[in-house]
């Protein structure tokens, strides 16, 4: 997920989105835990997402307390 697109989605659907890829990963640690994923850099990927999501949500509270 490319951070252009976390900037037009509105703070509902980036907190969705967050809550969504925290499971994801977690389903992916535990799956390569008992047996090695396919893809391990999909786990990278997930960790990404949930940072630029929590980037952006943070960018926004901080706006807000300064407005």
């Amino acid at each position: 997920m490319k951070q252009e697109i976390v900037k037009d989605l509105t703070t509902a659907e980036v907190k969705d989105r967050l809550a969504t890829e925290r499971e994801t990963l977690t389903r992916l640690k535990l799956s390569h835990a008992v047996s090695p994923v396919e893809n391990p850099m999909t786990i990278r990927y997930s960790r990404k997402a949930i940072a630029r999501l929590e980037t952006e949500l943070r960018k926004r509270q901080l706006a807000e307390t300064k407005a």
